[in-house]
């Protein structure tokens, strides 16, 4: 004996009953989102790979200015370098008026206090340096040693100077230096014979007093005449120049 049953009617949420005669229900297959689509002919190279074209139409001259050198016309805000100063005016070095200030010292009985004013250390550094390169070739390295040796001779003249001058003395540190610096140069050209001459001798002692006479007379009338107040104490400002050349020349005789 059967018992029927009420069955309630199947509702999809789409509303409609499956078609019949067909399977499995067919499933919807999703779709990727919104894409606009992509112009035939696009104006931005990166987009449409139109490099070639982009590249042609860009030209360095409208990106930096114009070309690089001048050649089809001047570059608008470029920098001049006509207008700029040698480098060695820039850092204070000057050859010819080192040179000038080189010769003055070769003739220590017409010395040309004028050069002289402008006072400098590129000149007293190459000297030094020189002078250190011929203790060198004669095996004695002294680099430090005579760099000590003239900042504190300058210290000592400058010290001396003023107080023998008084109130009057105008000399600067800075200028001593320098003087004291180009007044070395008989010491180099003592350093450079005293590589052919005999270590110990009469010989090396008397040219070793020439060259210490020259290089005291030569700093004594640059002291004298590029400061105030120091021709009445001649003497005693030569004698304070004496004892810096001759500790120079001490070095090199040993």
């Amino acid at each position: 004996m059967t018992r029927e049953f009420a069955v309630p009617p199947v509702v999809f949420p789409s509303g409609a009953n499956p078609v019949a005669g067909t399977g499995a229900q067919q499933r919807r297959v999703p779709t990727a989102p919104f894409q606009p689509q992509r112009p035939s002919s696009s104006s931005i190279p990166f987009m449409s790979f139109e490099i070639g074209s982009a590249a042609a139409s860009t030209s360095s001259a409208s990106i930096y200015g114009g070309p690089i050198g001048g050649g089809g016309g001047s570059v608008s805000g470029g920098a001049n370098f006509e207008d700029e100063e040698p480098l060695l005016d820039e850092l204070g070095i000057h050859p010819e008026q080192i040179w000038k200030k080189t010769k003055s010292i070769l003739n220590p009985f017409r010395v040309n206090p004028i050069v002289h004013k402008d006072s400098d250390l590129s000149g007293p550094i190459l000297l030094y340096m020189s002078l250190c390169l011929f203790q060198l070739l004669a095996g004695k390295i002294q680099f430090g040693v005579i760099l000590g040796w003239i900042v504190v001779c300058s210290i000592f003249l400058y010290v001396v100077f003023n107080m023998l001058a008084g109130r009057n003395g105008n000399l600067d540190l800075h200028t001593c230096t320098s003087v004291i610096g180009y007044c070395l140069l008989p010491v180099v050209i003592f350093s450079a014979v005293s590589l052919f001459l005999p270590q110990i001798g009469a010989v090396r002692f008397a040219i070793a007093g020439f060259f210490v006479f020259w290089a005291t007379r030569v700093c004594t009338a640059l002291m004298v005449a590029l400061a105030d107040g120091g021709d009445e104490h001649r003497g005693l400002i030569a004698y304070a120049c004496f004892l810096i050349y001759t500790l120079f020349s001490l070095l090199v005789i040993f």
